[in-house]
């Protein structure tokens, strides 16, 4: 059995007045700029502090780590990246493989734009991963692929429709992570994505066809 302490990643409390808001967003925006120019591994709450032109008092009074810092950013950025899931895979108008198609692309896209973050903050992962908060939010992004599968094999049994949301999910943030790690172009982040969506429907229309056998 691990003895591994999970870190304390909740703010110490949630800001009431505008003023408190606002010490709040300075200290994220400098945790911004400092993870982006220093790297996770020389993110501290002291450097974070200078940034926003605060006391490390008033930091601490709603951050007790740097930990805590680091996972309201990647909160923040899995919480955007949960609405956008939502946003494309609920919207009924399109056939679902369509809504799928239009999802790579958007995060491909995205993943592309938001690099350099998304690379410091894979890095400072280890420091929150394990923790309840992280694996709760990340739960929430999980559901809504669930869902969809459902909808898109819905005679496929529940092992099938669960390795396949793991199988695309996995393959999106995997693949999607390593190819931004580069400059691309327009017109390479839009073929790249195109013959992974190309891929992943396929393989659930293949899915589709076994299942009604």
């Amino acid at each position: 059995m691990s003895n591994r302490r999970t870190p304390q990643v909740s703010s110490r409390k949630a800001p009431k007045q505008a003023r408190s808001t606002e010490l709040v967003a300075a200290i994220l925006e400098a945790a911004t700029q400092v993870l982006a120019r220093e790297g996770a591994q020389r993110f501290t709450t002291a450097r974070v502090a200078e940034k926003a032109g605060v006391s490390i008092g008033s930091l601490y009074q709603y951050f007790p780590n740097k930990a805590a810092i680091l996972f309201r950013l990647q909160s923040d950025e899995w919480q955007q990246t949960t609405q956008l899931l939502r946003s494309i895979l609920e919207d009924l108008g399109k056939a679902p493989l369509e809504r799928l198609r239009i999802l790579v692309q958007v995060f491909i896209q995205s993943e592309c734009e938001e690099a350099r973050m998304r690379v410091a903050l894979n890095d400072a992962a280890p420091l929150y991963r394990h923790a309840p908060e992280a694996q709760a939010v990340k739960a929430q992004g999980e559901m809504i692929f669930q869902v969809f599968m459902q909808e898109v094999l819905p005679d496929a049994p529940q092992a099938i429709r669960a390795l396949a949301c793991d199988l695309i999910t996995t393959t999106l943030s995997s693949v999607g992570k390593e190819f931004s790690e580069n400059p691309r172009t327009t017109a390479e982040i839009e073929t790249y994505a195109d013959a992974m969506a190309d891929m992943f429907c396929a393989y659930l229309t293949q899915l589709a066809r076994r299942a009604d056998r």
